[in-house]
């Protein structure tokens, strides 16, 4: 089925980012929200974006007002009477969620898709709240969504393959790079991110590193932006949601460090908030650091050291357990790294990066990582069973991928 109108539940940041790129595609859109004040900020939003192509140069007022002529603002369900897919952005709520399609049920044509842009919430439950659950679908863009290219397709079980398909080639039509990924909670992305991510809070709660140098030395890695920079952009409240997600499904290993819950407590959400774990307006100047002093001088607690490996390491393993799992192909997740985060494109995604370091070398980081910090480090026995083997990586000809020696 081609996609000839599409529909958009939730006008903020990310709604509207969604919407901008669909119109971008020439589609027309219907933007809703539950009142006029939020629908004309999306719309907003939306302007603001093409007016920066414009002020770029990249087009013309013309062209602008072309583009935002495709979409329509509403606070009614029935403006969705003729949509061939809604996608959902509103806040990660189970029962929001079930709530916006059960909603849109009586609104729409049998034939409508509806897609979730849920980061780790699970496709198959929010389905099966629905009359329709193989026509639900994850579609999960990641942010800025008018700039990051990859877009996560995760199938519920229930979800149908024409549906698949579909979301698929609608998903290229809008000049997004689809992945297929298998449910899992986290998804593919956001399973292998939290991990560095909490493993960073580690390292700062526990003297390793200051905030600035953790950041520094992933940027020298080649990421975008250090992992503190990545959390107070996101929102810190919007990863903490998601590491609870994964340490319910996934236990121990992805135990969340103490100081999460800490800026969390204090409304520490990030830019949007005026502090994270960086200080915006000056208001809340010096209190991470007693939130670290005090996490230091609890019974236990011990200077640790800092490295790279101890950030990217945690992530391989991720990877490792999602090929185990078939969450998804490895040429894939290291796409999906690439356009998902930013990962460096010479490294060429975790899983080649994993085989140039050498993947007995992998192995016995998290070893010694484990004995030291515990169960979050031990590691894939895939990775055990792939080093057995003499797969090394790029040494030995075959790793993760194979290499002609």
């Amino acid at each position: 089925m081609y996609i000839y109108k599409a529909g958009v539940v939730g006008a903020g940041t990310m709604g509207a980012e969604i919407a901008q790129v669909i119109t971008y595609a020439g589609i027309p859109v219907v933007l809703r929200d539950i009142n006029q004040e939020l629908v004309d900020k999306g719309l907003a939003k939306m302007r603001s974006i093409y007016q920066k192509r414009v002020d770029k140069g990249k087009m013309d007022s013309g062209e602008l007002e072309k583009k935002l002529a495709l979409v329509s603002g509403t606070t009614m369900l029935n403006d969705f009477k003729d949509v061939d897919i809604v996608i959902e952005a509103v806040p990660e709520k189970m029962d929001l969620k079930k709530k916006v399609f059960q909603e849109l049920e009586s609104s729409v044509s049998e034939n409508t898709i509806f897609a979730t842009n849920t980061s780790a919430l699970s496709i198959s439950e929010i389905g099966a709240a629905t009359k329709r659950p193989h026509k639900m679908i994850g579609m999960h863009f990641f942010f800025p969504a008018h700039v990051m290219k990859l877009v996560e397709i995760i199938p519920g079980l229930a979800t149908g393959s024409e549906t698949i398909d579909d979301v698929m080639g609608f998903t290229e039509s809008l000049r997004k790079i689809p992945v297929r990924v298998n449910e899992c909670a986290g998804f593919l992305v956001n399973r292998l991110l939290m991990p560095y991510l909490n493993e960073a809070a580690y390292a700062l709660q526990e003297g390793a590193a200051s905030v600035q140098e953790i950041d520094q030395a992933m940027v020298a890695f080649g990421l975008p932006m250090g992992p503190f920079t990545l959390v107070d952009n996101l929102g810190l409240d919007i990863c903490f949601d998601v590491v609870k997600v994964l340490l319910d499904s996934y236990g121990n290993r992805m135990e969340p460090a103490e100081i999460w819950a800490q800026l969390y407590e204090a409304k520490r959400f990030g830019r949007k908030t005026g502090a994270g774990f960086y200080e915006y307006d000056g208001r809340q100047k010096g209190e991470l650091e007693k939130m670290i002093a005090g996490l230091q001088t609890r019974p236990g607690a011990k200077k640790t050291k800092f490295s790279n490996d101890r950030l990217i390491f945690p992530m391989i393993n991720e990877a490792a357990l999602c090929v185990e799992e078939r969450v998804a192909a490895e040429s894939d997740i290291d796409m999906a790294m690439v356009a998902g985060i930013g990962f460096p494109q010479d490294k060429e995604g975790i899983l080649h990066y994993a085989d140039q370091v050498g993947l007995d070398h992998v192995l016995g980081s998290l070893e010694s990582f484990y004995k030291e910090f515990g169960s979050r480090f031990f590691p894939a026995p895939r990775l055990r069973r792939m080093v057995g083997a003499q797969f090394l990586g790029k040494k030995s000809g075959r790793g993760f991928f194979e290499y002609s020696t």
